[in-house]
């Protein structure tokens, strides 16, 4: 029987989740917590296999909570459960640690199916968040390509945006003249499919 511990300041959500941990027989939940700080006092004790995280607690987030987590217990592993789709939590999540990623909105079946597909070693993620995991790796990887085709220069002007240098100060570093840092601007615009300094600022720091 795998030892679960769950981790969630919203009550109501803390006993929700304990309740379907003990639904099924290949899980027990040993204890909860409703933050981080008390998890990373009361779980190195209890020795937990598996952990239910969610990413939004007071003070230090669940992220930070798994990353302090998976060094007092390096074997442990954390399903974040949290209400947020946003690409760049996931993957703080899981760069944190974390082995799989499910929404709160997940119903009782597809948290115990995430929990045996951990614990078999696999990652565990709903199909809306796995979605979004693919899409974000096509979006940056079309990103990247886009900005492999700029040439020497226009990459040399755009770091220099970057830098927050105006046209003047990258006439005077470049020593070109304004109208050919316009031009290359112009065509910086229209390969990034951007419209702004700052759009193509960061566009290009994405796809680096």
């Amino acid at each position: 029987m795998t030892k679960v511990a769950i981790v969630e300041d919203n009550k109501t959500t803390r006993e929700g989740l304990e309740t379907i941990v003990n639904l099924s027989p290949d899980f027990r939940c040993v204890g909860t917590c409703s933050s981080a700080e008390e998890a990373l006092k009361v779980l190195p004790k209890l020795e937990p296999e598996l952990v239910l995280m969610d990413i939004q607690l007071p003070n230090m987030s669940g992220v930070d909570c798994v990353a302090r987590l998976k060094e007092l217990l390096p074997s442990v592993k954390a399903i974040m459960v949290t209400v947020y789709e946003d690409p760049d939590r996931i993957f703080r999540a899981l760069r944190a640690g974390a082995s799989g990623y499910l929404l709160k909105r997940s119903t009782p079946e597809e948290v115990l199916h995430a929990m045996n597909e951990v614990q078999l070693g696999g990652g565990a993620m709903s199909g809306e968040i796995a979605r979004k995991v693919i899409g974000y790796f096509r979006e940056q990887a079309t990103v990247s390509t886009v900005v492999e085709e700029l040439t020497p220069r226009e990459r040399e002007v755009l770091e220099l945006v970057v830098h927050g240098l105006s046209n003047k100060e990258i006439c005077d570093r470049l020593s070109v003249t304004v109208a050919a840092v316009r031009f290359h601007l112009k065509h910086i615009y229209q390969k990034l499919h951007v419209h702004s300094r700052t759009e193509a600022a960061l566009k290009f720091k994405s796809g680096k």
